[in-house]
């Protein structure tokens, strides 16, 4: 399976986000806030728990398991976004 079609599932509907985190992840915790402060709708994919969701974000983070890794509806990531950039590209 390609990088692509393992991505596929976690691709959100415009207007969302799916954001990659772990339970212990302080930036994770504060980006969730802020997201729910400005109404931005996100799916948490927690990679500690979903089996191959780290090496997505290893692909994304050359090899590195960097959360908060968020993807956005074009199928582009950012890692550890200001919530500025998250209002724009959501």
């Amino acid at each position: 399976m390609t990088e692509t079609e393992k991505l596929a599932p976690y691709i959100p509907e415009a207007g969302s986000v799916t954001m990659f985190t772990t339970s212990w992840c302080g930036y994770c915790r504060n980006l969730k806030r802020l997201m729910d402060a400005k109404g931005i709708g996100y799916t948490e994919v927690n990679i500690e728990d979903v089996e191959g969701t780290a090496e997505l974000v290893e692909a994304f983070n050359g090899g590195n398991q960097t959360v908060p890794t968020l993807i956005f509806a074009d199928g582009t990531a950012a890692t550890n976004p200001r919530i500025e950039e998250v209002l724009e590209r959501a």
